[in-house]
């Protein structure tokens, strides 16, 4: 499996017609619905539309297509129905919308209002307004500007701040928009916060209330997946979108504060039935062996050259043939060389060669006699989470890193390279939360980035 990094899984067709701008359109008044204010911003809307659509361009010319003409154009004209009652700011967006030939169940949209729906979604709905549910959160990332919302986080860490010359590579920004608009390092777009995805949920919500369906079926659809899924591992929706605690009871108290189901509410159609017939006879996209399309073999050596990365928590120096591929952990960085991003076999990007960097904020109680080990279990706990095969296979021994006490974890897991991988993961608790660092490499390969490892770590420096 590898570590995941936060990637969507594959997208389709170019959607059939051309592109379709919306002028905004309010929602009906509701005193007690809830008012959604977008996070800190430091991308223009126009920005948002020009890095959506170079992820998407850059993914299509790596992934399968559906090659469905009917099914693209009725997610078009559903998905347009939704965006409709958007609360867009007078924002025009480019609205595209594809259809995604992969059986997970899963949605995602880039920023700009690229979206993409994987068949898994439309064949596990049981009604148009559970399909137009998914497709209405979805949207409502992109309303609420929550990709760019996620750069802006990774890039302010970073220490980016300069103006479009910066953001494009012109500037001290290093190509960070440019670096976004690749598919591989796109996860930053996409991977959101519970408080996002609350977000998403409740606006979502509004707009199957405005565009007449009935408002609870975001809801029933969570309501599915849990059901169908409980006792296995968590659904590749659930995988790149954090579920939120009480989650269906935030939906159903949108639901009540909009004044409850409308009597007429809309719930399936016909159209919706015959579509998803379609699906279900469609040819399943054949996968290629696990890995980045036009890679072969593993990554070259780790160079014994060195650059410095720097965050406001930490600095260090990793070897100058690896990328950086932020993340939206506001200080993480993934390091990684090329061919070290593959495939795992849900379709998830995941490192399998290099070395993650986060910041994570713990939970202690003040009367805690050992909070690195509480803190280092809840950091064990989340990688455990997102990567439900990985497992500790010697417990934690105590170091020392730039001086300050840290703890040694090593685990096992499935690597997308095949296999089994080697997971060391080093545990700091600062200030800032618990700083946390992970070497990854498969467990035939390991010895290698062992080395090139314990080389960026002794080169790791906390600020005083």
């Amino acid at each position: 499996m590898g570590v995941r990094l936060a990637k969507p899984s594959v997208v389709s067709s170019i959607v059939v017609g051309a592109l379709i701008f919306l002028a905004p359109c309010a929602p009906p008044a509701s005193a007690q619905r809830t008012k959604l204010k977008p996070g800190i911003n430091m991308f223009k809307p126009e920005q948002d539309i020009d890095l959506g659509k170079r992820a998407a361009t850059d993914a299509q010319q790596h992934l399968p297509l559906c090659n469905a003409p009917r099914v693209d154009a009725y997610l078009t004209e559903l998905g347009t129905r939704l965006a409709q009652k958007l609360p867009t700011g007078g924002v025009k967006y480019p609205f595209e919308f594809h259809c995604v030939n992969d059986k997970a169940i899963n949605a995602f949209a880039l920023p700009g209002g690229y979206v993409f729906v994987n068949r898994g979604a439309i064949e596990v709905s049981d009604t148009e307004a559970q399909l137009a549910g998914v497709m209405a959160h979805e949207l409502s990332h992109v309303a609420l500007r929550h990709g760019t919302n996620q750069a802006t986080k990774a890039q302010l860490a970073q220490g980016v701040v300069g103006g479009l010359d910066a953001i494009l590579g012109g500037g001290t920004g290093g190509g960070f928009l440019a670096q976004l608009g690749s598919f591989a390092a796109g996860g930053v777009l996409l991977r959101y916060s519970r408080e996002a995805e609350t977000q998403a949920d409740v606006m979502g919500t509004q707009v199957l209330y405005d565009s007449g369906y009935d408002p609870r079926a975001l809801a029933q659809f969570f309501e599915k997946l849990e059901a169908e899924t409980k006792g296995k591992n968590p659904p590749v929706f659930f995988s790149d979108h954090p579920n939120p605690e009480h989650r269906l009871e935030r939906v159903d108290q949108e639901v009540e504060k909009l004044g409850g189901v409308p009597r007429n509410a809309k719930r399936d159609s016909a159209e919706f039935e015959e579509i998803k017939r379609e699906v279900l006879t469609l040819p399943v996209a054949s996968k290629s062996a696990p890995g980045v399309p036009g890679t072969t073999g593993p990554p070259s050596p780790p160079s014994s050259n060195y650059v410095e990365h720097q965050s406001a928590s930490y600095a260090l120096k990793y070897p100058e043939n690896w990328k950086k591929y932020p993340d939206t952990n506001v200080e993480g960085v993934s390091l990684a060389p090329d061919g070290g991003v593959l495939e795992d076999a849900s379709g998830h990007a995941a490192l399998a060669y290099g070395l993650i960097v986060g910041v994570q904020q713990v939970k202690l109680d003040t009367n805690d006699s050992n909070p690195l080990e509480t803190g280092t279990k809840q950091v064990l706990d989340g990688l455990q989470q997102s990567n439900p095969n990985m497992k500790i296979v010697r417990e934690a021994d105590h170091v020392r890193l730039n001086g300050q006490p840290g703890l040694s974890t090593h685990l096992t897991n499935d690597s997308p390279a095949g296999g089994a991988e080697t997971d060391w993961v080093i545990t700091v608790l600062r200030p800032t939360g618990m700083i946390y660092f992970v070497c990854v490499a498969p467990e035939r390969s390991f010895e290698s980035y062992d080395k090139a490892c314990t080389s960026i770590l002794d080169s790791v420096r906390f600020p005083k």
